[in-house]
């Protein structure tokens, strides 16, 4: 992992790269921030940095040396993870037993999406943690010198999922650290961490990822078009795994708009045979699915407000949807605006709440038809 290879981040980069090239390092480092913005491919792009054995000018890690090869397989002797496991994965509690799932996690997922991680451990629904066993086995990796490099590095994903016997007894490994240990820790929620551990640690603090890096990331890396790239990136709300899952997510996007236009046609025509098999065809999509194209067609409703202010630089949208909305956002303007986003609104909480589908889809259909014209 290189440090060019995750959008933004320029100042924690130059910190974290500084940190090497200065030799002096801290031993336990917080890196905390929202989750989906890249935090652990900074860790691990520290981590081949700080093991590369021919650093670039530029400040990357050389990607040819021994060091990074093994970094770029997870097959480095002096990098160690953990994460958040099951017991129902591992008996034993500790992460090794998952190395091989593990892997495969980040060589899919290198911005860390946590409900792919869930998958792969078998249960959507669990609740993963780092047990006492894995501190244990984490200190008994440390008594043990560095193989090939001047630092044994460890690198813990979500230290808020440690249990409090793990955490206290990592502090002892924190507050009197073996010569070559480097711990790297990485948080989505750094205020959860046991107060002791988290005063040790020297934070490095990364924010969301402005709009334009991710729509820069998602041209070059994903192929998309500039225009897309925007209008994905402005609804990812600085969070590269959902830019990501957005783009890959385009055919269900493709649909959603079908059934907006449908929507929105038939409600201006009032033609309510329509509406009423709309409604059957939409609540067949199924709970999830529907919550996310209602607040897709929030989204529809802010964007042609927008569009109809004739401010094409705040304005967001695929060229599919910049097509249809050029003749439909003159209808969505100051008089209906906020009433047409609260029926929306409205209904996602209905839907989230289990409420029949085809009753909240053809009454919000109904309003459509009394708000489009108001």
């Amino acid at each position: 992992m290189r440090f060019s290879d995750i959008p933004g981040h320029s100042r924690a980069k130059d910190r974290l790269r500084g940190m090497a090239d200065s030799g002096r390092i801290p031993h336990a480092i917080l890196i905390e921030g929202p989750s989906g913005v890249g935090k652990f491919a900074l860790a691990r792009a520290f981590a081949q940095y700080v093991h590369c054995e021919n650093r670039t000018h530029d400040g990357e890690p050389c990607g040819h040396c021994p060091s990074c090869l093994q970094h770029e397989s997870f097959n480095h002797p002096d990098a160690l993870f953990s994460f958040p496991i099951l017991k129902s994965a591992s008996a034993a509690g500790v992460c090794d037993d998952l190395a091989k799932e593990w892997k495969q996690f980040l060589a899919d997922s290198p911005f860390m999406e946590f409900d792919r991680w869930l998958q792969m451990l078998g249960n959507p629904n669990g609740q993963p943690v780092i047990y006492s066993a894995e501190a244990l086995n984490i200190a008994h990796k440390f008594s043990k010198t560095s193989y090939s490099t001047k630092y044994r590095i460890l690198l813990l994903w979500l230290p808020e999922r440690m249990q409090n016997e793990c955490a206290n007894k990592l502090l002892k490994l924190i507050e009197e650290p073996f010569p070559d240990s480097l711990l790297v820790f990485v948080s989505d929620n750094p205020g959860e961490i046991l107060p002791t551990v988290r005063s040790r640690l020297q934070s490095v603090p990364v924010n969301r990822i402005p709009a334009n890096d991710i729509a820069s990331y998602l041209e070059q890396e994903v192929g998309a078009d500039r225009s897309s790239a925007m209008a994905v990136a402005h609804i990812s709300d600085g969070s590269i795994t959902a830019a990501r899952n957005h783009m890959l997510q385009s055919k269900e996007y493709s649909q959603f708009l079908e059934f907006f236009m449908l929507l929105m046609r038939a409600a201006y025509k009032r033609q309510v045979g329509v509406l009423r098999k709309w409604s059957v065809d939409i609540s067949a999509l199924g709970r999830e699915a529907e919550i996310r194209f209602l607040s897709y067609c929030e989204r529809m409703m802010r964007e042609n407000f927008i569009t109809n202010l004739h401010i094409p630089s705040l304005v967001y949208l695929t060229p599919a949807e910049k097509a249809f909305s050029a003749r439909f956002s003159p209808f969505i303007n100051e008089r209906n605006v906020e009433r047409l986003l609260s029926e929306f609104r409205q209904a996602r909480l209905d839907i989230a709440a289990n409420a029949n589908a085809k009753i909240v889809f053809f009454d919000l259909a109904i309003h459509v038809i009394l708000l489009l014209k108001a």
